[in-house]
């Protein structure tokens, strides 16, 4: 291991990379693949025996017939005996008919005939094989055979005990390829567990600062890459963390400064006598005081550090329809009883809320309805009022953005309603869109993901 590690410190090479270990799962993989190959060769004689050509017995009978071929008759028989092995038995017979073979249709020995010839250099020679299966019915002597013909028309028999020489070629080269695939898979698969591990955690530490900005800092682990994306993230997360507290504390502060003039502006008022600019001064006083409760309420949105939860959507929209309904409004529902979303309850709420006043003020027969979808849930909130015109309905989501000129507070609000519905949907990986359905009135379309 220290030459590995010198080597690597030499050359500069990074310890733990994607790279590193991609190439480590090829080598790895190779070197599997060659060991299981192996393994297959040498167990091979035992449940998968190579087919006869294979075997080194072919060489073997051509050495044993040439020298019986080449020496007196009357010794052939006691040379044939003594050749034989527990490999194959060697028997020398005057004529074919003493071999008592089971007569086949074709016995010629294609596959390891022209083998033979080319041992014997005899490119003529008769060669005929069989196969226990050849014998009909089985016989106690089934069992594989091989004849060759001597160059005096006398006849050589080779005999191999019955058993099973295993399977063909391609059988085994099919085994071969799905043990090599087999184990090619297997070390992928621990390879990329090591890199999926680290990233599917990463994953799932975004989402979870997606919808918790408290959210702690993801564990730095795995691949160098992943590693510093990791770090990259966690200065991220502790910048936008920083962010948000530093502008809750500017908030709060700007909160306070604003309020005390407005209050002091009320205080002398009180001193004008004239009540119609005593009235006027007042209703300027409330509407600054409501521009700055709603900009400070937009802008510090404590809803967005809310941490998300299950709740019942159909059980909150239902609570919404009711308290307008206190107040002496009509809200027509379309929802299922109950529906389980995971989400950050306060800010939906506080968006439907918006959609829904919206309805109200610029509207009739506002309605709102749930709808459950494959992986998503749709709210639609309508009304048959004026709509918005096609070219102002991506504008109205800038804030402060009003379609008419005034800022009256009861022809309308200061234009934040919905860039904040806007922004809370957003932050749940959802959309907001308008439409103008046929008939008039306006459709407001909320898209919220559902988390499997």
């Amino acid at each position: 291991m220290s030459v590995v590690r010198a080597v690597r410190a030499t050359l500069g090479l990074p310890r733990d990379t994607v790279a590193r270990w991609i190439a480590l799962t090829t080598v790895a993989a190779m070197l599997t693949s060659l060991a299981l190959n192996g393994v297959v060769s040498l167990l091979g004689g035992v449940w998968a025996r190579p087919p006869l050509t294979e075997t080194g017995l072919m060489e073997k009978a051509a050495a044993v017939t040439r020298i019986i071929d080449s020496v007196p008759p009357a010794q052939r028989p006691g040379i044939a005996s003594a050749a034989s092995d527990k490999a194959f038995t060697s028997q020398w017979l005057p004529r074919h008919e003493d071999a008592r073979m089971p007569p086949v249709d074709d016995p010629d020995f294609r596959s390891g005939g022209p083998l033979l010839r080319r041992l014997l250099d005899r490119p003529t020679a008769k060669i005929e094989a069989y196969e226990p299966t050849d014998w009909v019915p089985q016989l106690a002597e089934s069992r594989y055979s091989l004849l060759i013909e001597l160059r005096d028309q006398s006849w050589l028999l080779f005999s191999v005990p019955t058993r099973s020489w295993g399977l063909s070629e391609l059988p085994r080269n099919l085994i071969i390829l799905v043990l090599i695939l087999s184990s090619t898979l297997l070390v992928a698969l621990v390879a990329t567990r090591h890199l999926a591990t680290p990233l599917e955690r990463f994953a799932k530490g975004a989402r979870r600062f997606g919808v918790d900005f408290k959210a702690p800092p993801i564990a730095v682990e795995g691949p160098r890459e992943i590693r510093e994306a990791i770090l990259a993230f966690n200065g991220m997360q502790a910048q936008i963390q920083h962010f948000l507290q530093d502008r809750t504390q500017m908030l709060a502060a700007i909160s306070h400064d604003l309020r005390a003039p407005l209050t002091r502006m009320r205080l002398r008022g009180e001193f004008i006598e004239d009540p119609e600019q005593q009235s006027r001064l007042f209703r300027d006083v409330d509407e600054m005081q409501a521009m700055v409760n709603s900009a400070l309420e937009f802008f510090r949105d404590d809803a967005r550090l809310e941490q998300a939860t299950a709740f019942d959507l159909a059980e909150l929209l239902h609570t919404l329809v009711d308290d307008f309904k206190d107040a002496g409004i009509d809200v027509a529902l379309d929802a299922p009883p109950r529906y389980v979303f995971v989400g950050r309850p306060i800010g939906i709420k506080r968006a439907l809320v918006n959609l829904l006043d919206n309805a109200v003020k610029y509207g009739m027969e506002p309605g709102i309805s749930l709808r459950a979808l494959a992986g998503s849930v749709e709210i639609h909130v309508t009304d048959r009022g004026p709509g918005i015109a096609p070219e102002f309905q991506e504008k109205v989501f800038a804030p402060f953005f009003r379609i008419e000129g005034s800022r009256n507070k009861h022809t309308g609000g200061v234009g934040l309603g919905l860039p904040a519905a806007r922004a809370i949907v957003l932050e749940h990986g959802g959309s907001l869109t308008l439409e103008s359905p046929y008939g008039g009135g306006l459709e407001v379309k909320v898209v919220l993901p559902v988390s499997v």
